[in-house]
């Protein structure tokens, strides 16, 4: 890890928006650098990050939302603001563990009792910015942390930033007293964890007894990866252990490639009555942070160097974060495929009834029969006579013509294939989803089965193909040779050997197939309506009507399938997503690299010998 130093002279400013009036100035308004600007860089990369979800159950989904609000909140606590406003105080984070004596050493630094401390957990309920009254303009302004309520008063409210002055503490430099990273209070560590991004230096306090903690390494490591600044305290050390254990700290650190950040060790004492640490305890520390408050170039390349960090991480983050989104993108494709599949299964079962014959079976086979060998399709094939007997027999008899029995029988048939593949399809689809780990969190029991309405749909379905049907051979009668040869027939008799021809394979070709199954009756029929018709219109009318009622099986089926992909439409995030954060990420890194913040080689102040390592 580089770290900023004494040095700071620039060969050239940061291409950012930076204000550097008084702290009570009105803000002038940033110089407008277009898309290629790092703020605007940044506020596209914001916007992305935010319009993306992961609302699918996959291993990623997880990580991935916490990174997104992660990242979120470092753009809106530090990252935007810190660049808008580059000369504001430094901002020291003041991080540890659990008793580690943060507070005690807050207030010690800034000679007030500022910061709750004792031996209750956890005592840091609410974090608490320390800073000089001529700095507080700066803070109480709250686009530092905006999403923390600011308050002069202690408070219980974990989301409210108390703002406290102290007239011992330098200007230029604020010290922010975060909750434990190790609380056991589950808000109070992700607080912990958010004012820690927020951080132009991280103060780092572990103990003795806990400096080897996995906690606060995980953490330690995390800035590192972000080119944080850091400098660490190591608090209440047993003076006959000082050397050993300053030693083993400063090798962990170096095996971590921190062993540039200072080392202040603070040894076993008492408070005063005030719960401050004696003067001569804090002194090294004090004099450390005084030296840095003094130095604007020291301050403004610690500045820097955090910044840049920050902004180097974004890149590797966002990847992770589009790859999420990638595989949200095509787990919810591979569910709708699944969906899809058993409902193209559905539609090829419904047209390989239509054509190996098997619709002819049963009950349309039988109606059909009686319609041809009682003589019906004859005489009904003239309209006015066909219409007139229909009325007397029904009237007669009571009992539906064989025509209408003939329409029922197709429609009856029909459906009943429509819900059995339709039961078939929502089982598979129900099966293939609850397989998958995303489509298991989606599925509701009710999707196993067809709709409730579905049988009234099918039924409905039908009889408008009828209908069409009908309308079909009218349309098709506009053909003047047609009309010549079946002005005096009845549309209805045609329309019922259309559909019966539908339910063939060859077209109104019988095969041997159905010359058994139809016992001769069928072809009889055929052969009629191609003499009176024509060979050609048969075809034509069979094949648009098959069409037709293929394409309304489609829709039907369609419907259907919708109340699967609908789940998923509403879950997954635009296909694109994954590419707008790369694209937004990768403007980000081009304006950090054209900005200068990383160009030097800076270091901190050194730290005295005495009472540091």
């Amino acid at each position: 890890m580089t770290t900023p130093g004494d040095s700071a002279t620039r060969s050239g400013a940061p291409a950012v928006a930076a204000r550097t009036g008084p702290p009570d100035a009105p803000e002038e308004p940033a110089a407008t650098t277009g898309d290629d600007s790092l703020p605007g860089a940044l506020t596209s990369l914001r916007a992305a990050i935010g319009a993306t979800r992961y609302p699918l159950a996959l291993p990623s989904a997880g990580p991935a939302r916490h990174t997104a609000a992660s990242l979120t909140d470092q753009l809106d606590d530090y990252l935007l603001p810190r660049l808008a406003r580059l000369d504001a105080p430094l901002l020291v984070v003041v991080g540890g563990s659990t008793g580690a004596g943060k507070s005690t050493l807050v207030n010690s630094l800034v000679k007030a009792r500022v910061s709750a401390a004792g031996v209750l957990r956890p005592t840091t309920r609410s974090p608490v910015l320390v800073c000089n009254p001529a700095d507080a303009a700066w803070f109480r302004q709250g686009e530092l942390l905006p999403g923390l309520t600011r308050t002069t008063e202690p408070s219980e409210d974990p989301r409210a930033l108390h703002l406290v002055t102290a007239p011992a503490l330098p200007p230029g430099l604020a010290f922010l007293d975060a909750p434990d990273i190790d609380s056991v209070v589950d808000a109070n560590r992700a607080l912990a964890t958010q004012l820690l991004a927020a951080a132009d230096l991280w103060l780092f306090v572990t103990t003795a007894a806990r400096y080897a903690d996995a906690v606060p390494w995980e953490l330690l490591r995390s800035a590192r990866a972000r080119g944080a600044v850091i400098a660490m305290v190591l608090d209440r050390v047993p003076a006959e252990a000082t050397d050993e254990i300053a030693a083993h700290l400063a090798e962990m650190l170096t095996a971590q490639d921190l062993g540039r950040a200072p080392l202040f060790v603070l040894p076993e004492t008492w408070v005063d009555g005030q719960g401050l640490l004696p003067e001569g305890v804090t002194a090294p520390l004090s004099d450390w942070f005084a030296r840095l408050a003094a130095d604007a170039d020291a301050r403004a390349a610690v500045v820097r160097q955090t910044l840049d960090g920050a902004l180097a991480a974004l890149h590797p983050a966002v990847e992770e974060l589009a790859d999420a989104a990638d595989e949200q993108v095509a787990a919810a494709d591979g569910l709708d495929e699944r969906v899809r599949a058993a409902y193209r299964g559905a539609e090829r079962t419904v047209e390989q009834g239509l054509q190996d014959g098997r619709l002819l079976r049963g009950e349309v086979l039988a109606r059909w029969q009686e319609f041809v060998g009682t003589g019906e399709l004859f005489r009904t094939l003239e309209a006015r006579i066909g219409r007139l007997r229909d009325r007397v027999v029904a009237a007669v008899t009571g009992r539906p013509a064989p025509a209408a029995e003939l329409r029922n029988a197709i429609e009856s048939q029909l459906v009943t294939l429509l819900r059995g593949v339709s039961s078939e399809a929502a089982e598979s689809a129900y099966t293939g989803w609850k397989a998958h780990p995303a489509g298991s969190e989606l599925l509701d029991p009710a999707l196993a089965h067809p709709s409730d309405d579905l049988p009234e749909r099918a039924e409905r379905m039908v009889r408008d193909w009828q209908r069409g049907v009908l309308e079909l051979v009218r349309v098709e009668g506009g053909d003047k040779r047609f009309v010549a040869r079946t002005a005096a027939y009845a549309v209805n008799a045609t329309g019922l050997a259309v559909m019966i021809a539908v339910f063939a394979s060859t077209a109104f070709i019988p095969t041997g197939l159905e010359l058994a199954t139809g016992a001769g009756t069928t072809v009889a029929a055929q052969a009629v309506l191609q003499a009176i018709f024509g060979d050609q219109a048969v075809r034509t009318l069979a094949a648009k009507a098959r069409g037709d009622l293929l394409e309304r099986v489609r829709t039907l089926l369609d419907a259907e399938a919708d109340r699967f992909l609908t789940r998923t439409a509403e879950a997954r995030p635009a296909a694109d997503a994954g590419d707008g954060l790369r694209r937004a990420a990768g403007r980000v890194e081009l304006a950090r690299h054209r900005s200068g913040l990383a160009s030097g080689d800076d270091t901190l102040p050194a730290a005295d010998e005495e009472g540091s390592r």
